[in-house]
């Protein structure tokens, strides 16, 4: 299991990483397509930059439970865990940085969003190996699912609070 385990890890690292960067482009590529919106950053809100490793997780989620699912079988939960955990990591290392410094830098938002791709996958790793992945299941699909309608409706109807206001 070592070695799928490896690879899956590794691809995923690459893909969201590669894919939530050009996310970030797409909705401004697609004229502001109000459907790609609802899936891409439409502003430079932090809110909005979860999209960026939550949907690009979520697709290579659904691949990796398809083709690793006889070496790994709960790799479908274990990676929505990780993805529940570095969408989290988004607001709380920008506001933590961000407060503690009194501004904000383009480099250290890049770089939060590879650390928490990094988390994401390595999480997903970890449980895996610890036989912990299959644990608390439903509530890992009920937290994915609301934070995919969370996503959705604060699109189209942001409240007006500073994580969901564009600076």
């Amino acid at each position: 299991m070592k070695k799928p385990l490896s690879k899956c890890i590794v691809t995923g690292i690459l893909f969201v990483a590669i894919a939530g960067t050009l996310a970030h482009f797409l909705y401004e590529w697609t004229g502001k397509n109000i459907l790609v919106g609802l899936i891409t950053p439409i502003n430079e809100a932090v809110w909005e930059h979860i999209k960026l490793l939550f949907f690009p997780t979520l697709l290579f989620t659904a691949y990796a439970a398809r083709c690793f699912r006889e070496d790994c079988p709960h790799i479908g939960y274990a990676l929505c865990r990780g993805n529940l955990l570095g969408c989290l990591l988004i607001p709380t290392l920008y506001y933590t940085y961000t407060g503690a410094l009194g501004m904000h830098f383009s480099a250290a938002d890049i770089a939060i969003f590879f650390l928490c791709v990094l988390t994401t996958f390595l999480h997903a790793g970890h449980l895996i190996r610890t036989g912990q992945a299959e644990k608390h299941r439903l509530l890992t699909v009920l937290c994915t699912s609301l934070l995919a309608a969370a996503i959705f409706a604060f699109t189209l109807f942001p409240p007006a609070v500073p994580l969901f206001i564009s600076p």
